[in-house]
């Protein structure tokens, strides 16, 4: 099973990569952790590459969240059998951003390098709620939800995530018998 997670920011992509993982017992990748070493410095781009392409041929299964178009997406989306658009609407993302921020205040969340403590500013606010809509991004999503076919799933609300990962718990766990 692979599986690519993109969406915008806030929506959850890095919690829904890590209980995917866990359900299916495969490695995920947090495309964040490879951006950015400790303490928000970025990491040198051909390393940033080196980690996804070592990653993805040395798992036969995984999950990857993060959009990066520059860190091999196209052979992402290619390779998943399963490609998950998280595209929550910009007010509850940002709510999810705030509640996010409460919970890992001071300190790193588990899809970060340590020391990129989590921050809520108003640039970041700024980028929530518009930049990182931009119609620009919005049609890049669109065109790879067109490319994507099948394998594409496109979840909007928490509730439906829930169901969707119901689903796929009741998949696995049928599977498994």
């Amino acid at each position: 099973m692979k599986i690519a997670i993109l969406g915008y920011a806030g929506s959850g992509k890095s919690t829904l990569a890590r209980e995917l993982g866990a359900l299916y017992g495969i490695p995920v990748l947090h495309l964040d952790t490879v951006q950015f070493l400790p303490n928000w410095r970025e990491r040198p781009k051909d390393e940033q590459l080196r980690m996804v392409r070592d990653f993805m041929d040395e798992n036969e299964s995984w999950v990857i969240d993060g959009n990066y178009s520059n860190l091999l997406q196209a052979r992402r989306l290619e390779e998943a059998d399963k490609v998950l658009f998280l595209l929550f609407n910009r007010f509850s993302a940002l709510a999810r951003v705030v509640k996010r921020y409460r919970q890992y205040r001071g300190r790193s969340r588990p899809d970060m390098a340590e020391g990129c403590s989590e921050k809520l500013d108003a640039e970041f606010v700024r980028w929530v709620l518009w930049e990182g809509r931009s119609r620009k991004t919005r049609t890049g999503f669109q065109q790879k939800q067109k490319y994507c076919g099948d394998k594409c799933v496109v979840l909007q609300t928490q509730r439906e995530i829930d169901r969707w990962l119901e689903n796929e718990r009741r998949t696995a766990h049928a599977g498994s018998l």
